[in-house]
Protein backbone atom coordinates (compact mmCIF):
# COMPACT_ATOMS: atom_id res chain seq x y z
CA UNK A 1 0.00 0.00 0.00
CA UNK A 2 1.18 3.79 -0.39
CA UNK A 3 0.26 5.44 2.43
CA UNK A 4 1.11 8.76 1.13
CA UNK A 5 -2.04 11.15 0.86
CA UNK A 6 -3.39 11.89 -2.95
CA UNK A 7 -3.88 15.28 -3.43
CA UNK A 8 -7.16 14.92 -3.45
CA UNK A 9 -7.04 13.03 0.23
CA UNK A 10 -4.70 15.44 1.48
CA UNK A 11 -7.07 18.62 0.39
CA UNK A 12 -9.84 16.59 1.95
CA UNK A 13 -7.86 16.48 5.40
CA UNK A 14 -6.99 19.98 5.44
CA UNK A 15 -10.96 21.30 4.77
CA UNK A 16 -11.99 18.99 7.26
CA UNK A 17 -9.74 20.00 10.00
CA UNK A 18 -10.28 23.70 9.16
CA UNK A 19 -14.16 22.75 9.46
CA UNK A 20 -13.74 20.51 12.50
CA UNK A 21 -11.33 23.64 14.40
CA UNK A 22 -13.62 26.54 13.39
CA UNK A 23 -17.08 25.09 14.66
CA UNK A 24 -16.00 22.59 16.81
CA UNK A 25 -15.66 23.32 20.90
CA UNK A 26 -12.69 24.94 22.03
CA UNK A 27 -14.16 25.00 25.85
CA UNK A 28 -16.31 23.14 27.99
CA UNK A 29 -18.89 25.23 27.82
CA UNK A 30 -19.16 25.56 24.13
CA UNK A 31 -20.47 21.83 24.73
CA UNK A 32 -23.64 23.80 25.50
CA UNK A 33 -24.11 26.04 22.40
CA UNK A 34 -26.87 25.11 20.40
CA UNK A 35 -26.32 27.54 17.93
CA UNK A 36 -22.73 26.05 17.35
CA UNK A 37 -23.88 22.50 17.15
CA UNK A 38 -26.53 23.66 14.29
CA UNK A 39 -23.97 24.87 12.57
CA UNK A 40 -21.34 22.40 12.68
CA UNK A 41 -24.17 19.77 11.80
CA UNK A 42 -25.29 21.89 8.66
CA UNK A 43 -21.85 21.72 7.48
CA UNK A 44 -21.36 18.13 7.66
CA UNK A 45 -24.15 17.41 6.04
CA UNK A 46 -24.01 20.17 3.15
CA UNK A 47 -20.17 18.47 2.75
CA UNK A 48 -21.68 15.66 1.66
CA UNK A 49 -19.61 13.48 4.41
CA UNK A 50 -22.70 11.57 5.67
CA UNK A 51 -23.46 10.10 2.10
CA UNK A 52 -19.45 9.05 1.71
CA UNK A 53 -20.03 5.03 2.02
CA UNK A 54 -23.24 5.21 -0.18
CA UNK A 55 -24.26 7.14 -3.29
CA UNK A 56 -27.34 5.07 -3.77
CA UNK A 57 -25.73 3.30 -6.94
CA UNK A 58 -24.75 0.10 -4.99
CA UNK A 59 -21.43 1.19 -4.54
CA UNK A 60 -19.33 3.62 -2.13
CA UNK A 61 -19.23 7.08 -3.07
CA UNK A 62 -15.61 7.30 -1.67
CA UNK A 63 -13.03 4.54 0.42
CA UNK A 64 -12.35 3.96 3.99
CA UNK A 65 -9.11 6.15 4.07
CA UNK A 66 -11.38 9.14 3.09
CA UNK A 67 -14.06 8.33 5.51
CA UNK A 68 -11.32 7.95 8.15
CA UNK A 69 -9.68 11.28 7.32
CA UNK A 70 -12.87 12.95 8.60
CA UNK A 71 -13.50 10.96 11.81
CA UNK A 72 -9.42 11.61 12.26
CA UNK A 73 -10.06 15.21 12.02
CA UNK A 74 -13.94 15.57 13.99
CA UNK A 75 -11.79 13.41 16.70
CA UNK A 76 -8.88 15.88 16.51
CA UNK A 77 -11.58 18.89 17.21
CA UNK A 78 -13.96 16.83 19.87
CA UNK A 79 -16.17 18.20 17.55
CA UNK A 80 -19.71 17.06 18.88
CA UNK A 81 -21.69 16.28 15.71
CA UNK A 82 -22.97 13.02 14.46
CA UNK A 83 -20.65 10.99 11.77
CA UNK A 84 -19.81 7.61 12.21
CA UNK A 85 -23.32 6.28 13.04
CA UNK A 86 -24.93 8.13 10.04
CA UNK A 87 -21.74 6.78 7.69
CA UNK A 88 -21.95 3.30 9.21
CA UNK A 89 -26.02 2.77 8.98
CA UNK A 90 -25.30 3.91 5.15
CA UNK A 91 -22.71 1.46 4.50
CA UNK A 92 -24.87 -1.33 6.40
CA UNK A 93 -28.19 -0.36 3.88
CA UNK A 94 -25.83 -0.16 1.08
CA UNK A 95 -25.17 -3.94 1.27
CA UNK A 96 -29.21 -4.65 1.92
CA UNK A 97 -29.67 -2.55 -1.65
CA UNK A 98 -31.73 0.43 -0.13
CA UNK A 99 -30.76 3.85 0.30
CA UNK A 100 -30.30 4.91 4.02
CA UNK A 101 -33.52 6.69 5.67
CA UNK A 102 -32.44 10.36 6.90
CA UNK A 103 -31.58 10.12 10.86
CA UNK A 104 -30.94 6.11 10.52
CA UNK A 105 -28.49 4.42 12.60
CA UNK A 106 -27.47 0.88 13.62
CA UNK A 107 -28.74 -0.48 16.85
CA UNK A 108 -25.76 -2.47 18.83
CA UNK A 109 -26.20 -4.54 21.91
CA UNK A 110 -25.13 -3.49 24.94
CA UNK A 111 -21.53 -4.65 24.29
CA UNK A 112 -21.49 -2.31 21.10
CA UNK A 113 -19.65 -4.85 19.19
CA UNK A 114 -21.75 -4.92 15.66
CA UNK A 115 -25.53 -4.94 14.91
CA UNK A 116 -27.94 -6.17 17.16
CA UNK A 117 -29.17 -9.58 15.75
CA UNK A 118 -33.27 -9.92 16.14
CA UNK A 119 -35.16 -13.25 15.66
CA UNK A 120 -39.04 -11.92 16.53
CA UNK A 121 -41.47 -9.30 15.75
CA UNK A 122 -40.58 -7.21 18.90
CA UNK A 123 -36.87 -6.49 20.64
CA UNK A 124 -35.48 -8.85 22.87
CA UNK A 125 -33.22 -6.83 24.62
CA UNK A 126 -32.38 -3.07 25.22
CA UNK A 127 -30.60 -1.48 22.04
CA UNK A 128 -28.24 1.10 21.63
CA UNK A 129 -27.38 3.71 18.69
CA UNK A 130 -24.24 5.26 19.27
CA UNK A 131 -23.71 8.88 17.65
CA UNK A 132 -26.59 9.66 16.48
CA UNK A 133 -28.29 13.11 15.66
CA UNK A 134 -29.91 13.91 19.25
CA UNK A 135 -32.48 16.16 18.41
CA UNK A 136 -34.73 13.96 15.28
CA UNK A 137 -36.37 10.80 15.35
CA UNK A 138 -33.79 7.82 13.64
CA UNK A 139 -34.42 4.72 12.14
CA UNK A 140 -32.51 2.12 14.02
CA UNK A 141 -31.34 -0.74 11.49
CA UNK A 142 -30.73 -3.98 13.35
CA UNK A 143 -30.61 -7.68 11.55
CA UNK A 144 -32.49 -10.43 11.02
CA UNK A 145 -31.41 -13.93 11.00
CA UNK A 146 -32.36 -16.05 7.27
CA UNK A 147 -31.13 -18.71 5.51
CA UNK A 148 -27.58 -17.65 3.93
CA UNK A 149 -27.66 -14.15 5.57
CA UNK A 150 -29.67 -11.38 7.36
CA UNK A 151 -32.38 -9.32 5.94
CA UNK A 152 -32.11 -5.81 7.19
CA UNK A 153 -35.13 -4.48 9.60
CA UNK A 154 -35.66 -1.78 11.38
CA UNK A 155 -36.78 -0.27 14.88
CA UNK A 156 -38.55 2.99 14.62
CA UNK A 157 -38.13 5.16 17.37
CA UNK A 158 -40.44 8.19 17.23
CA UNK A 159 -41.33 8.90 20.14
CA UNK A 160 -40.38 5.12 21.25
CA UNK A 161 -36.99 5.50 22.75
CA UNK A 162 -35.50 6.77 25.98
CA UNK A 163 -34.19 9.74 24.13
CA UNK A 164 -30.92 10.21 23.26
CA UNK A 165 -28.14 11.27 26.18
CA UNK A 166 -24.57 11.63 25.83
CA UNK A 167 -23.34 9.10 28.69
CA UNK A 168 -19.06 9.58 29.24
CA UNK A 169 -18.80 11.01 25.79
CA UNK A 170 -20.07 14.44 25.79
CA UNK A 171 -19.70 14.82 21.90
CA UNK A 172 -21.41 12.03 20.55
CA UNK A 173 -25.47 10.82 21.27
CA UNK A 174 -26.60 7.37 22.61
CA UNK A 175 -30.36 6.40 21.76
CA UNK A 176 -31.40 3.93 23.90
CA UNK A 177 -34.66 2.20 22.87
CA UNK A 178 -36.17 -0.25 25.40
CA UNK A 179 -36.67 -3.97 24.62
CA UNK A 180 -40.05 -4.45 23.21
CA UNK A 181 -40.02 -1.80 20.53
CA UNK A 182 -41.66 -3.29 17.09
CA UNK A 183 -39.62 -4.81 14.13
CA UNK A 184 -40.13 -4.35 10.72
CA UNK A 185 -38.67 -5.63 7.26
CA UNK A 186 -36.79 -3.12 5.89
CA UNK A 187 -39.35 -3.78 2.37
CA UNK A 188 -37.17 -2.15 -0.44
CA UNK A 189 -34.23 -4.67 0.44
CA UNK A 190 -33.27 -6.21 -2.34
CA UNK A 191 -30.84 -8.74 -0.91
CA UNK A 192 -29.94 -10.48 2.26
CA UNK A 193 -27.05 -9.10 4.18
CA UNK A 194 -23.96 -11.96 3.99
CA UNK A 195 -21.35 -13.03 6.47
CA UNK A 196 -19.03 -11.56 4.39
CA UNK A 197 -20.87 -8.20 4.29
CA UNK A 198 -20.94 -8.09 8.09
CA UNK A 199 -16.62 -8.41 8.08
CA UNK A 200 -16.43 -5.40 5.81
CA UNK A 201 -18.33 -3.67 7.58
CA UNK A 202 -16.78 -4.59 10.81
CA UNK A 203 -13.72 -3.38 9.25
CA UNK A 204 -15.26 0.03 7.88
CA UNK A 205 -16.42 0.20 12.06
CA UNK A 206 -12.78 -0.53 13.00
CA UNK A 207 -11.37 1.95 10.76
CA UNK A 208 -13.48 4.61 11.53
CA UNK A 209 -13.43 4.42 15.50
CA UNK A 210 -9.44 3.65 15.23
CA UNK A 211 -9.23 7.19 13.33
CA UNK A 212 -11.04 8.90 15.86
CA UNK A 213 -8.61 7.76 18.63
CA UNK A 214 -5.83 8.77 16.69
CA UNK A 215 -7.56 12.33 16.16
CA UNK A 216 -8.48 12.59 20.17
CA UNK A 217 -4.67 11.59 20.63
CA UNK A 218 -3.53 14.77 17.97
CA UNK A 219 -5.63 16.59 19.52
CA UNK A 220 -5.11 16.29 23.37
CA UNK A 221 -1.05 16.00 23.10
CA UNK A 222 -1.55 19.44 20.85
CA UNK A 223 -3.32 21.25 23.89
CA UNK A 224 -0.90 19.81 26.55
CA UNK A 225 2.10 20.93 24.48
CA UNK A 226 0.39 24.08 24.31
CA UNK A 227 -0.17 24.29 28.03
CA UNK A 228 3.27 22.95 28.60
CA UNK A 229 4.61 25.61 26.97
CA UNK A 230 2.52 28.41 28.91
CA UNK A 231 2.15 27.11 32.36
CA UNK A 232 5.33 27.98 34.59
CA UNK A 233 6.74 26.86 37.86
CA UNK A 234 9.38 28.45 39.64
CA UNK A 235 9.56 31.02 36.71
CA UNK A 236 9.91 28.95 33.79
CA UNK A 237 7.80 26.76 31.56
CA UNK A 238 6.63 23.62 32.81
CA UNK A 239 7.56 22.61 29.35
CA UNK A 240 11.64 22.94 30.02
CA UNK A 241 11.26 19.83 32.58
CA UNK A 242 12.93 16.87 31.32
CA UNK A 243 10.26 14.33 33.45
CA UNK A 244 7.43 16.67 31.43
CA UNK A 245 9.32 16.35 27.91
CA UNK A 246 9.90 12.18 28.69
CA UNK A 247 5.81 12.05 28.89
CA UNK A 248 5.41 14.11 25.78
CA UNK A 249 7.88 12.50 23.72
CA UNK A 250 6.25 9.47 24.51
CA UNK A 251 3.15 10.42 24.05
CA UNK A 252 3.82 12.01 20.46
CA UNK A 253 5.62 7.87 19.75
CA UNK A 254 2.43 6.39 20.43
CA UNK A 255 0.40 8.32 18.46
CA UNK A 256 2.63 7.57 15.43
CA UNK A 257 2.73 4.14 15.57
CA UNK A 258 -1.05 4.04 16.25
CA UNK A 259 -1.53 6.41 13.01
CA UNK A 260 0.32 4.12 10.95
CA UNK A 261 -1.53 0.82 11.75
CA UNK A 262 -4.82 3.00 11.12
CA UNK A 263 -3.50 3.81 7.58
CA UNK A 264 -3.50 0.31 6.94
CA UNK A 265 -6.98 -0.62 8.32
CA UNK A 266 -8.65 2.18 6.63
CA UNK A 267 -7.08 1.56 3.39
CA UNK A 268 -7.64 -2.06 3.53
CA UNK A 269 -11.43 -1.57 3.74
CA UNK A 270 -11.65 -1.58 -0.27
CA UNK A 271 -8.32 -2.80 -1.14
CA UNK A 272 -8.40 -6.19 0.68
CA UNK A 273 -10.86 -9.41 1.59
CA UNK A 274 -13.61 -8.62 4.11
CA UNK A 275 -12.06 -11.49 6.41
CA UNK A 276 -8.56 -9.50 6.10
CA UNK A 277 -9.78 -5.84 6.41
CA UNK A 278 -11.52 -7.09 9.38
CA UNK A 279 -8.08 -8.73 10.40
CA UNK A 280 -6.24 -5.40 10.08
CA UNK A 281 -9.14 -3.11 11.92
CA UNK A 282 -8.66 -5.39 14.84
CA UNK A 283 -4.58 -5.25 15.07
CA UNK A 284 -5.23 -1.37 14.47
CA UNK A 285 -8.03 -1.31 16.77
CA UNK A 286 -5.83 -2.95 19.31
CA UNK A 287 -3.03 -0.89 19.32
CA UNK A 288 -4.94 2.85 19.39
CA UNK A 289 -7.34 2.19 21.93
CA UNK A 290 -4.12 0.90 24.18
CA UNK A 291 -2.26 4.17 23.17
CA UNK A 292 -5.16 6.30 23.50
CA UNK A 293 -5.49 5.67 26.96
CA UNK A 294 -1.97 6.46 27.99
CA UNK A 295 -2.12 9.88 25.66
CA UNK A 296 -5.24 10.68 27.60
CA UNK A 297 -3.84 10.08 31.09
CA UNK A 298 -0.65 11.79 30.07
CA UNK A 299 -1.98 15.10 28.89
CA UNK A 300 -4.11 14.82 32.15
CA UNK A 301 -0.84 14.24 34.35
CA UNK A 302 0.64 17.42 32.44
CA UNK A 303 -2.20 19.13 32.86
CA UNK A 304 -1.52 18.60 37.08
CA UNK A 305 -4.11 19.66 39.19
CA UNK A 306 -6.37 21.76 36.46
CA UNK A 307 -6.63 18.38 34.18
CA UNK A 308 -8.84 17.16 36.97
CA UNK A 309 -11.32 19.73 36.45
CA UNK A 310 -14.30 20.17 34.57
CA UNK A 311 -13.17 23.40 32.84
CA UNK A 312 -10.28 21.75 31.55
CA UNK A 313 -10.92 20.57 28.13
CA UNK A 314 -8.61 17.39 28.36
CA UNK A 315 -11.21 15.42 30.22
CA UNK A 316 -13.74 15.60 27.26
CA UNK A 317 -11.39 14.03 24.84
CA UNK A 318 -10.73 11.65 27.49
CA UNK A 319 -14.78 10.77 27.51
CA UNK A 320 -14.44 10.30 23.75
CA UNK A 321 -11.28 8.02 23.39
CA UNK A 322 -13.28 5.75 26.55
CA UNK A 323 -16.18 5.46 23.77
CA UNK A 324 -14.33 5.21 20.53
CA UNK A 325 -12.10 2.11 22.47
CA UNK A 326 -15.23 0.41 23.71
CA UNK A 327 -17.02 0.79 20.50
CA UNK A 328 -16.57 -2.54 18.00
CA UNK A 329 -14.71 -3.64 20.71
CA UNK A 330 -11.50 -2.37 22.88
CA UNK A 331 -7.64 -3.69 23.12
CA UNK A 332 -8.84 -6.57 25.15
CA UNK A 333 -11.45 -7.68 22.75
CA UNK A 334 -9.60 -7.17 20.02
CA UNK A 335 -6.61 -9.04 21.19
CA UNK A 336 -9.03 -11.88 22.17
CA UNK A 337 -10.47 -12.02 18.64
CA UNK A 338 -7.05 -12.48 17.29
CA UNK A 339 -5.61 -14.60 19.86
CA UNK A 340 -8.86 -17.18 18.88
CA UNK A 341 -8.56 -16.75 14.67
CA UNK A 342 -4.79 -17.12 14.89
CA UNK A 343 -4.02 -19.41 17.56
CA UNK A 344 -7.60 -21.26 17.79
CA UNK A 345 -8.34 -21.60 21.38
CA UNK A 346 -10.11 -18.50 22.90
CA UNK A 347 -7.96 -18.41 26.35
CA UNK A 348 -4.51 -18.91 25.33
CA UNK A 349 -2.36 -21.67 24.40
CA UNK A 350 -2.59 -24.67 27.01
Amino acid sequence: MDARDTPEQAELRRTARQLARELGPRTVVDLEDRGRIQRLAAAVRDAGWLELRHDGGGAPLASGVEAAIIADALGEAVADVAFAGPVLAADLARRAGVSAADGAVVGFARDLLGPAVQTGATTAADLYAVDCDGESPAVVYVLCPEAGGFRLAQVQVDGGGDGASHGTDLTRAILTIPAGAPVSDVREATRLVTRADLDAFTALGLALTTADLIGAMRGVLELSIAYAKERKQYGVAIGSFQAVQHLLAEARCLLEGAFSVALNVSWSVDELGSGEARMAGRVAKAYAARAARTVCETAVQVHGGMGNTWECLVHVYLRRALLSSQWFGDDGEQLRQLQLARLGVADGPT
